[in-house]
């Protein structure tokens, strides 16, 4: 019985091998013959017919002219177009340099699309190098402007839509390693974001999201490192009837990290300002083009001089909040805290500004509060400061005070004559100077406040009163404090500090030893002091010479001058110090 199902079966197994071979065969002659398709056909279609259809369309939707030499068609990997030497010019308004230039950009088909007689690209792809020029001109308006307000109006559909619907899917667009310029008016700024990637897609509809990474440089100076800035954005659909875009919906987030403060200060300012640093950060955007909320969290760690290394790095994380309006010129409501205030820690220093316009940087008011430093963090400040820390500085006190950079009281900008300056005063009160077996000097209230500016001249008589702005507060001035230095009575210690440096001016009765101990303790008093301090003096009117007693109080009148970053030079004001009463 076994046998006859065995003899049954076999014939059922002979006749159809053959046929799965030949559906086997045919399938993988389908297979060779699609690949020859798509590997011989595209060179013997003729596309250029479509180059200018296609640019032509291209133009219609953005709003400016586009041109590209040469048009191919691909099928491998995947079906679509590559466009060389691609340009998109710009609005004579702006100037005549393309707005973006590439050397490829490779358009993805939507092979779907093609069966329903309406081609649907899924990325459009611009390849390296890809040149953006980002222009604003003085009143206010950006180039690109006018291209976000053309393609609100273009009807599309979310790019991740799975199934075509009446208006085409909004493409994925990309770039990478691209290099977008800053111009201001008709001049190109050493401002440049290098190495960036950018990518732009529809969500959902009437919303678009962006997303773009990059290192900022400058092109006039050796590259700093300053780090890679990343941002995600949302933007909600402009009002399509205007043409105006600042009532479009914006939420932003992002950070900025990896970046040395020595970089940073070279891209902001075109040179190293000898700082060393790590500085991060992060940041974020809430509300329209025309009126949002700026945050950013700031932190900088081992902060430092690139000259010497102190003995503690310094270190903070700071808080900052804006209200910018008209499309980010105004800034308002500026404050940053360090620390943050939803730390423990009280904070220790609060900057406020206001800045109407960034275009006039003179008009912006700057507000420096110090509500109580602690002595012992000012002088770690200090010790960062100088390779020369004044160690001998101590006590409990406390550092209070606030300043004011702007323009003077009853000025205004439109004033030929106003510039800003600063106002307001410091006080550092409870310090000590600790000197080795001698008792500390007391240093009671040291105030230091802006310089009272000179008056402008008076008129001639017989000619017209002209109105002139007050000039403005440039530089502070160091209150007289008395300092007891072994005298019979107390020294007077003054200064002036301005942007070029400093100078100190010492007058009364002193001990020598006990004043250069002072300045062995506080070497920005000390440096150079010993050359101007007598060694001797001459008694009886004789030639004979008798050093002078150690501890024989004498009167100095003794000037310091220091440029910032230069040594410092000690200077009688009068001849030589005489003995004093």
């Amino acid at each position: 019985m076994q046998t006859d199902i065995h003899s049954d079966a076999e014939p059922e197994l002979e006749t159809s091998s053959p046929g799965q071979l030949r559906r086997r065969l045919a399938l993988v002659l389908s297979l060779v013959l699609v690949v020859l398709v798509l590997a011989f056909i595209p060179p013997l279609i003729n596309v250029s017919r479509l180059q200018r259809r296609i640019a032509r369309n291209i133009s219609l939707s953005i709003g400016r002219p586009v041109h590209f030499d040469r048009l191919s068609l691909t099928l491998l990997p995947t079906a679509g177009f590559t466009l060389e030497n691609f340009v998109i010019s710009e609005d004579p308004a702006f100037g005549y340099e393309p707005i973006l230039r590439a050397d490829e950009v490779h358009a993805r088909l939507r092979l779907s699309s093609l069966w329903r007689g309406h081609p649907e690209f899924s990325t459009i792809s611009f390849s390296e190098p890809t040149s953006v020029n980002l222009v604003h001109l003085a009143d206010g308006r950006w180039n690109i402007q006018s291209l976000l307000f053309q393609a609100s109006h273009i009807p599309a559909a979310p790019t991740a839509q799975r199934f075509a619907g009446p208006a085409p899917r909004f493409p994925y667009i990309e770039a990478t390693g691209a290099r977008v310029n800053l111009k201001l008016d008709q001049r190109k700024t050493p401002i440049s974001f290098d190495q960036a990637e950018f990518a732009l897609w529809e969500p959902q509809p009437d919303q678009w999201k962006l997303r773009l990474s990059g290192r900022p440089i400058r092109t006039n100076v050796a590259p700093g490192e300053t780090g890679t800035v990343r941002m995600e954005a949302t933007l909600g659909a402009p009002n399509k009837t205007t043409s105006s875009l600042v009532a479009t919906p914006i939420s932003l987030s992002g950070d900025w990290h990896d970046a040395q403060l020595g970089g940073i200060t070279q891209f902001a300012t075109g040179s190293d300002a000898g700082l060393r640093g790590d500085l991060s950060g992060s940041f974020g955007v809430e509300g329209t083009l025309a009126e949002n909320k700026i945050t950013a969290q700031i932190r900088l760690l081992n902060a430092r001089r690139a000259d010497f290394i102190p003995p503690a790095p310094l270190s903070l994380e700071a808080r900052c909040e804006a209200h910018a309006s008209e499309l980010f010129h105004s800034f308002t409501d500026v404050a940053c805290y360090w620390p943050p205030p939803e730390t423990a820690d009280p904070s220790t220093l609060i900057a406020a500004a206001q800045i109407p316009d960034v275009r006039t940087p003179e008009t912006a008011t700057v507000r420096i509060s110090l509500p109580a430093v602690p002595a012992s963090t000012f002088f770690n400040w200090v010790s960062v400061a100088t390779p020369h820390p004044p160690l001998g500085l101590a006590g409990p006190g406390t550092l209070s005070g606030q300043v004011v950079w702007g323009l003077p009281d009853g000025t205004s900008a439109n004033q030929t004559a106003a510039r800003p300056g600063w106002t307001g005063e410091l006080e550092l009160f409870g310090g000590t100077i600790a000197i080795p077996n001698q008792p500390p000097v007391e240093l009671g209230d040291i105030l230091l406040d802006a310089s009272q500016p000179t008056a402008p001249a008076k008129p001639r008589r017989g000619q017209p009163a002209v109105p002139v702005a007050p000039p403005a507060h440039d530089s502070f001035d160091l209150e007289p404090m008395e300092l007891d230095l072994g005298g019979k009575s107390p020294a007077t210690l003054t200064g002036h500090v301005d942007d070029s440096g400093y100078t100190l001016h010492l007058t009364g009765s002193v001990l020598p030893s006990r004043l250069l101990a002072v300045g062995k303790a506080v070497p920005q008093l000390g440096e150079g002091l010993a050359s101007c301090l007598p060694a001797a003096e001459e008694t009886g009117g004789s030639a004979a010479r008798t050093a002078k007693p150690p501890e024989t109080p004498i009167h100095v009148d003794l000037t310091a001058n220091r440029t910032w970053g230069g040594p410092q030079s000690w200077c009688p004001a009068q001849a030589s110090a005489v003995p004093g009463p």
